[in-house]
């Protein structure tokens, strides 16, 4: 009997379980109607345009015809009716759903890319060189630099520039301060600083729960009350604050692969760890990776919807799903549309991320194959 190839398994799970079948339908659903939000709502001179506004139209139900002698051309709907109905600016609502979904397809997928591109960095070198030692000293000025140019990203260059410098001149005064005690005894209370004090393994797995003692939310609604309102800083943002399941399951995969016969192999043939890491494991690693990040983009697209809800999500001129939930909280017994649609469309969306991750997880899961 011809043996099945580990694509031809995957599809027959796949099509076995129900769930994630509806999960990846309702995504790829998702994902085209985004396509088609930003085709259709960018531009000179979009087909929906979701920032013009029409007074005289203001809160219309949905399927209303709009009174075309109040109306310049321009200001005409484009499917010739107000599908969703308007806000309290005369705004067509349908038109700012098809933006809001792409917004938040675009920071759910890069917040996660950039989660999980940190996860792996930071599981992989928990995992492969955790028995490595490293001195106070290098942890604290790497500590420093990073957060450094991680501000000067985000826009607070002040704050940036000055944790730079600090970390520098702490390089120059840890190498100038070695130099002097070098061939006497060093100070008790320095000496910690010049010593492997701490495996790499045990620094980044405390740093990772130092990290997960913070409520996310909070966390992230703190750093972007102190940034220049932008998408692309709640996107940076999120993923800067969720990177910790992907780097606890990359090193708990790291951590079984290096002790496997193929990697001991690649080691006595004089393979470099780079190539290792990169060619042999993290391909290896990367089953629960994919099911985190699934369910990632849910917890990112709710996220950002959360933040636009307060008013710290994404600014205008673009439209969200959070900020028109926002807009309609004043009218929910008056235009209960404004809430009902942005509120429905999370739900579903957020709920197919949910079931295809979940479905993921017991098809890439080796019992369930072995079942199969």
């Amino acid at each position: 009997m011809k043996r099945r190839s580990n694509m031809q398994e995957f599809r027959q799970l796949l099509r076995q379980n129900r769930l994630a079948m509806t999960g990846l339908v309702i995504f790829l659903l998702f994902f085209c109607i985004a396509l088609t939000g930003l085709v259709l709502t960018t531009g000179t001179n979009p087909t929906f345009d979701p920032a013009i506004v029409r007074l005289q139209e203001k809160l219309r139900p949905p399927l209303s015809e709009p009174n075309i002698e109040t109306l310049r051309p321009e200001e005409v709907p484009g499917l010739g009716m107000y599908l969703f109905g308007t806000d309290d600016l005369g705004r067509d609502v349908f038109a700012r759903m098809l933006q809001g979904a792409w917004v938040s397809l675009t920071v759910g997928f890069v917040a996660v890319g950039i989660s999980v591109l940190i996860g792996i960095l930071m599981g992989g070198i928990s995992g492969y060189f955790g028995q490595n030692h490293v001195r106070v000293d290098q942890v604290l000025a790497s500590i420093v630099l990073l957060l450094g140019g991680a501000l000067l990203v985000l826009g607070a260059r002040s704050l940036g520039v000055g944790l730079l410098i600090i970390g520098h001149l702490y390089i120059f005064f840890s190498a100038w301060s070695k130099r002097i005690w070098r061939g006497r005894p060093i100070p008790r209370w320095m000496r910690g600083f010049y010593k492997d004090a701490v495996s790499i393994d045990t620094l980044i797995m405390r740093f990772v729960d130092i990290m997960l003692c913070f409520p996310s939310f909070f966390l992230i609604l703190t750093v972007v009350a102190l940034l220049p309102a932008s998408m692309y800083n709640i996107m940076i943002v999120i993923g800067l604050t969720s990177w910790m399941g992907a780097t606890r399951f990359v090193r708990a995969e790291f951590l079984s692969l290096r002790e496997q016969d193929f990697v001991t192999a690649a080691r006595a043939l004089g393979v470099s760890d780079f190539r290792i890491i990169f060619r042999h494991m993290i391909p290896n690693a990367m089953a629960p990776v994919l099911v985190s990040a699934t369910i990632g983009i849910a917890t990112a697209i709710l996220t950002e919807a959360g933040l636009s809800f307060l008013g710290f999500g994404v600014p205008p001129p673009h439209a969200t799903w959070g900020g028109i939930l926002s807009d309609g909280k004043r009218f929910i017994f008056d235009a209960p549309w404004l809430t009902f649609a942005p509120g429905i469309a999370i739900l579903i969306v957020v709920l197919s991320f949910n079931l295809f991750g979940e479905g993921l997880r017991d098809i890439l899961n080796p019992k369930l194959r072995e079942r199969s």
